[in-house]
């Protein structure tokens, strides 16, 4: 089984691209703090791994018009390696996650504030399926279950 959940906050905004056939894809990176790291060897701040994830279709188009750098996802996906031969002649490996589902945590102002959460207990989570085969609703949804508060401090960005 080939699965991936992972929450954590934009380093950039994210790109939006189109195929050839028109095909939307949407590509940013997530920051995700390891939970066990240690703090000491990296000057007392957390270690954090930077993933790349794609989105394809409408998935695509709704990341790229409401997301941006710092605000805090939770995607849900498949990890995917390819290779490709770069310009020196040597074989390169990608390793990506692409997503089905992503989650917007917290709102649109944190982002901008840091990362600070508003959470009073009552805003909402958007969850929106990339339309594959475990479809999802694409409608908004009320969930209480965010994930960890971050400081300043702890934006590794």
């Amino acid at each position: 089984m080939n699965k991936v959940i992972l929450t954590g906050r934009l380093t950039r905004d994210p790109e939006v691209r189109y195929t050839q056939s028109g095909i939307a894809v949407c590509t940013f990176t997530l920051a995700v703090d390891r939970r066990y790291a240690k703090r000491d060897a990296n000057d007392g701040r957390p270690t954090a791994d930077f993933i790349p994830i794609v989105c394809w279709r409408k998935l695509a188009e709704i990341c790229g018009n409401n997301l941006a750098k710092g605000r805090q996802v939770c995607v849900e996906g498949a990890m995917q390696v390819r290779t490709y031969d770069a310009q020196d002649g040597s074989k390169r490996y990608m390793t990506e996650v692409i997503a089905d589902v992503v989650e917007f945590l917290g709102s649109k102002s944190d982002a901008q504030h840091g990362g600070q959460s508003n959470y009073n207990g009552g805003s909402q989570q958007n969850n929106y399926g990339n339309g594959g085969s475990q479809q999802r609703s694409s409608a908004p949804q009320q969930n209480n279950n965010f994930g960890p508060e971050l400081s300043d401090e702890e934006i590794p960005f």
